[in-house]
């Protein structure tokens, strides 16, 4: 998990070097990132079910090994276009660990431990997601932009090495057969969705290419559902869209999710920009979030199932508010207890996400929900670059004013999160034995 989730924004800072590296420039380098990113979220849905037919040890083993060899090729590679594919085969190998890990834990742990140790690999994660950007602008200081690409090789030996110990797991309920239609429709809608996200900003959203990706979404999305209703064994149970506590916690944790990207991209623009910082000296601030955030996964393993909705609200509440104080900060030590206030409150939220909605769905489809949830908040991270977008292209002056408006928009991100939480613990029919109705499990 560590090094998936820290190569998703690991390049961000590196991609001037890499330019000058490679003889590119303009807005091909911007796909060093998205075509990570865009790999990631189109194809895990379809990976979380893979590993719960044939078995999530195995696909997660296979995972780390695509995205280690990816690794070595991006760490080798001549040109920018070689480089950029690699990258998608990077997000491809991440998208088949990610969900498969997260079920294997879920399936793994004894009762009742088994919370608490996915907090605490959601807290490595966080870590990684939140230091990200920083590991890759110093090593690419320090040493090359290829250093980033180097280090993933050896951590993805020995976390191959350590998955083979584990014991294996899956779905024993249901045959052995893939569908494939399901899965061929919902990665090319997937992927639609990802990319009008990603460039729609850059294209125009009323332009011709983002009212194509959109049919394209639209069309494709419309066949695998009705696919999915007729299919005998669907990759993805549409049963699982009636649990309302499962969807509720899934869009939640993708607004905290854009949220989060949000203060990844415009707090070190602030700390650099308005607060005249170094950037060795905003990364030294930056530790206390980083930090906040990493906790605040054990912290979240530790919340009952039955306490998750009104947990995740009241921790998006506090996000929401933590923003704003931020935005309206009058100096450096108020802004940064802020924002550590902040990475706490988003940190809790992000690592309910992926604990409770584990937690609601029956363990044998786990793999399916984990992909689901996966690929809802990893696209959701690229509304959050949207809407950091005008901070990182301002300048001067300019910079303190949409810092402001983007640390604002993420608090009516997570505003609107907390609202549907809400909604869904006060609704009639919220009850256990609605959602066991709905996703299968049994009271």
């Amino acid at each position: 998990m560590f090094c998936v989730q820290l190569d998703a924004f690991a390049l961000n800072l590196a991609l001037p070097g890499i330019g000058r590296d490679l003889g590119a420039a303009g807005g091909g380098l911007q796909w060093v990132v998205s075509g990570y990113l865009l790999a990631a979220g189109a194809l895990m849905a379809g990976a979380g079910r893979l590993g719960d037919l044939y078995g999530r040890r195995r696909l997660l083993m296979a995972g780390l090994a695509v995205f280690g060899g990816a690794s070595l090729v991006c760490a080798l590679a001549p040109s920018l276009p070689v480089l950029v594919g690699a990258r998608v085969v990077q997000g491809a190998g991440g998208a088949m660990a990610m969900p498969a890990g997260l079920a294997l834990l879920t399936n793994a742990c004894p009762p009742g431990s088994g919370a608490r140790v996915m907090g605490r690999a959601l807290g490595i994660g966080g870590v990684a997601t939140v230091c990200g950007p920083y590991v890759g602008g110093v090593l690419t200081d320090a040493v090359s932009w290829r250093a980033v690409c180097w280090l993933n090789v050896p951590l993805a030996l020995v976390a191959v090495g350590c998955a083979a110990r584990a014991g294996e797991s899956r779905d024993t309920t249901a045959p052995v057969s893939l569908d494939v239609a399901g899965l061929l429709t919902a990665t090319g809608a997937l992927a639609a969705v990802a990319v009008l996200v990603d460039r729609g900003p850059l294209w125009g959203w009323a332009s011709g290419s983002s009212a194509v990706a959109l049919a394209l979404a639209v069309g494709l999305g419309a066949v695998f559902v009705r696919h999915e209703r007729a299919a005998a064994h669907p990759l993805v149970d549409l049963a699982l869209f009636g649990n309302r506590p499962f969807v509720a916690l899934t869009a939640a944790g993708a607004a905290a999710n854009a949220a989060t990207v949000v203060v990844l991209f415009a707090v070190p623009l602030a700390l650099q920009g308005p607060w005249r910082l170094s950037a060795a000296g905003a990364g030294a601030a930056f530790l206390a979030p980083a930090a906040a955030m990493a906790l605040a996964g054990p912290v979240a393993g530790r919340i009952r199932t039955a306490d998750a909705v009104r947990a995740m609200a009241g921790a998006l509440v506090l996000g929401a508010a933590a923003l704003g104080a931020a935005a309206a900060a009058p100096t450096l030590p108020v802004f940064l207890v802020a924002v550590t206030g902040c990475g706490a409150a988003l940190g809790v939220a992000g690592a309910l996400t992926l604990i409770a909605t584990q937690a609601v769905v029956r363990p044998e489809r786990a793999g399916e929900a984990s992909g689901v949830t996966k690929t809802v908040i990893t696209t959701a991270a690229g509304l959050g670059v949207t809407l950091s977008g005008p901070a990182a292209d301002a300048h001067g002056t300019a910079t303190a004013a949409a810092v402001d408006a983007a640390l604002m928009a993420a608090g009516g991100c997570c505003l609107a999160g907390a609202a549907l939480l809400v909604l869904t613990a006060v609704r009639p029919g919220s009850s256990r034995g609605d959602r066991s109705a709905a996703d299968g499990c049994p009271d």
